[in-house]
């Protein structure tokens, strides 16, 4: 079946082919009823625009690029649940590169992104390389960045202190009476906002005299099945501690299940946190602590970001923090 012009379209709906492909572009110098009956004819023909071709004369497409770090957990799908609700209407989509927390395959990932001409990129984190930060720069379009604010932002930046979060739950575990803490974590070198919040952990515990009394990093992507092997080697050979702080929930998760196999009493003689404050957290058989990140949040306000900013709006910089809440505390 042949399919139908952007000629056919614009004489359905009484216009010429130059308003048409205005109007499917989204200008602003097309009336909104002009715009309803370009639509409305497009739709009746089942007309699909190449986006490419129409975007041309702007020299931007209407896609919106984002890069994450992982799909291996809720987190980002959550981020990217909230840039597509927040995209929703603008007649932009967003389209997704995953860097696999590697700064050189996150640099490849944005350079090709740059090159289908977006409207704006959304990147996840502060702690780009110079190379890499000088060609967002370069790119002459809003940059957002997300899920940090403990560094220099490009353009815009939509998150939390990571280093802050991890103050907060130091003070918060102290404050419910802990003193021998352990650490749980996996490719901190790599996960460069989990490592923010371990610092920041510790330096709270610097403050109180107090330190990690067991460490356990592994180089390998977080996960339930690694927080338990760990916290089994944790436990088995640190019978002193009464808490341990993990890098996120899948970890902290783990580490539940390795205490209940184990015959250890949560939160009455061991204390599990984490963070993220995932759905998995508050559904767990006994309770964990935890800081909610507000992930969709944060997504919908980066795109929020991209609509103002490529609409003509609020091009100076902008900066939205979030304060983590932490729930899951044992009562005292």
């Amino acid at each position: 079946m042949r399919k139908a012009t952007l000629e056919e379209v614009a004489a359905a709906a009484g216009v010429s082919k130059m308003t048409a492909s205005r109007a499917l572009r989204g200008t602003t110098d097309v009336s909104p009823e002009t715009r309803a009956k370009v639509l409305r004819a497009a739709e009746q023909l089942s007309y699909v625009a190449n986006r490419l071709a129409l975007s041309m004369s702007a020299q931007r497409t209407k896609l919106v690029a984002v890069v994450v770090p992982s799909m291996s957990n809720i987190v980002f799908p959550e981020v990217m649940a909230g840039i597509s609700a927040g995209l929703e209407g603008s007649g932009m989509q967003a389209v997704f590169g995953i860097s696999d927390y590697d700064v050189d395959k996150e640099r490849e990932v944005i350079r090709d992104m740059l090159s289908w001409q977006p409207s704006a990129i959304i990147v996840t984190g502060l702690d780009q390389p110079e190379d890499t930060r000088r060609m967002l720069k370069d790119a002459d379009i809003p940059v957002i960045q997300i899920m940090d604010l403990d560094g220099e932002p490009v353009d815009h930046c939509v998150g939390l202190s990571q280093g802050g979060a991890g103050e907060d739950m130091a003070r918060a575990l102290i404050a419910a009476g802990r003193r021998r803490f352990g650490y749980i974590g996996s490719a901190l070198n790599r996960d460069t906002r989990a490592e923010k919040r371990r610092r920041g952990f510790e330096r709270v515990l610097d403050q109180h005299g107090l330190r990690f009394a067991a460490k356990h990093i592994d180089p390998g992507s977080s996960s339930i099945v690694l927080g338990k092997r760990l916290t089994m080697e944790m436990v088995k050979a640190s019978a002193e501690l009464d808490c341990i702080y993990y890098s996120n929930d899948d970890m902290a998760a783990g580490g539940l299940f390795a205490c209940m196999e184990l015959g250890v009493s949560v939160p009455d003689e061991i204390l599990i946190a984490g963070f993220n404050g995932l759905e998995l957290a508050h559904a767990l058989p006994v309770k964990i602590a935890t800081s909610e990140s507000s992930r969709r949040e944060i997504g919908e306000i980066a795109a929020r970001l991209v609509r103002e900013a490529t609409a003509g709006e609020g091009r100076s910089t902008k900066t939205v923090a979030f304060k983590p809440q932490i729930f899951g505390l044992p009562a005292t």
